[in-house]
């Protein structure tokens, strides 16, 4: 199924604008007084959109003052862009206050769906990558893009499953829909890991078969391990330990192809010391640094 092209989407800001290419962190309030006495502190942070939808209070107290010292990244978990139902117009309408309100460097949301018949799930669900998925799911990035005026990025899911009719790869399906949409992709690569790990993929030819020029912004984090009912080794995207050796492999990979690109490290679960997330981001940063000076060498 090949989708015209929206002949809007080139006029959306490039989703990139003044986030670094540097690591950052995802915001945690209990972070909030270490993180503003750190002197020399991540390079940008991220927050989830749904926890600063309210009117005021003391989330929208620590972003303004956040906002006053670093780029700030919006992260979605609430839209259901792959969701059957019609996108939910007062959540749209939240969201673009938030965006308005604070300007943030980048907006993005998740390859999944959470809400069904009226029904909230509190969880990232998977869904079938066939025609109909792919043109709902455009639609749906294309209203999101028309009412924010700007690129969004969307972000490849982690999965435990696949199912039976889809008719695309998942890097397929996100390639149709970047060159549909004109959205930008926000590449986790954690979540490259646990769903090849998960559906016996082969995490480097799916990065293969990724549009990587599209890619703006890079996911860290951790993962869980578990036995499935058949004995075999599932990994959890749980976001609740340190990067894991196989994922910064991957990741060295990735920025290799890609050079330089700004990089989250995600904690959201088992939240640990201030210390420990910023030890992770220089981690992050170190990597970003080395690929920096092997690209000067070859110059």
């Amino acid at each position: 199924m090949n989708l015209p092209r929206n002949p809007h989407s080139a006029e959306y800001p490039p989703a990139d604008a003044g986030l670094p290419l540097r690591a950052g962190i995802g915001f945690k309030p209990q972070h909030f007084d270490a993180l503003l006495a750190d002197e020399a502190p991540p390079a940008f942070v991220e927050v989830h959109a749904e926890n600063y939808m309210g009117a005021g209070g003391p989330p929208h107290a620590q972003l303004s003052m956040l906002r006053e010292r670093l780029p700030v990244s919006v992260h979605g978990v609430g839209l259901s862009i792959g969701g059957e139902a019609p996108l939910d117009p007062a959540h749209l309408a939240r969201l673009q206050a938030l965006i308005d309100r604070y300007q943030p460097a980048a907006f993005s949301e998740h390859l999944a769906w959470s809400t069904h018949d009226g029904r909230f799930f509190n969880d990232l669900l998977p869904l079938r990558y066939d025609a109909a998925s792919l043109a709902r799911v455009c639609a749906h990035i294309d209203q999101v893009q028309e009412r924010l005026g700007r690129q969004m990025l969307l972000e490849n899911p982690s999965t435990y499953l696949e199912f039976e009719g889809s008719s695309y790869s998942e890097p397929d399906f996100l390639s149709a829909i970047v060159r549909h949409t004109g959205c930008a992709l926000l590449l986790d690569v954690n979540n490259v890991y646990v769903s090849c790990h998960n559906n016996r993929h082969d995490p480097v030819e799916y990065l293969a078969a990724l549009p990587l020029r599209a890619v703006r912004e890079i996911h860290l984090a951790g993962h869980a391990q578990e036995c499935d009912a058949s004995g075999e080794r599932l990994l959890i995207d749980d976001h609740g330990s340190p990067v894991g050796a196989a994922v910064w492999a991957l990741y060295r990979h990735v920025i290799a192809q890609t050079g330089p690109m700004p990089t989250l490290i995600e904690w959201d679960t088992h939240i640990p010391a201030y210390a420990t997330l910023r030890e992770q981001a220089q981690r992050a940063q170190a990597l970003l640094d080395e690929v920096c000076a092997t690209a000067k060498e070859a110059a």
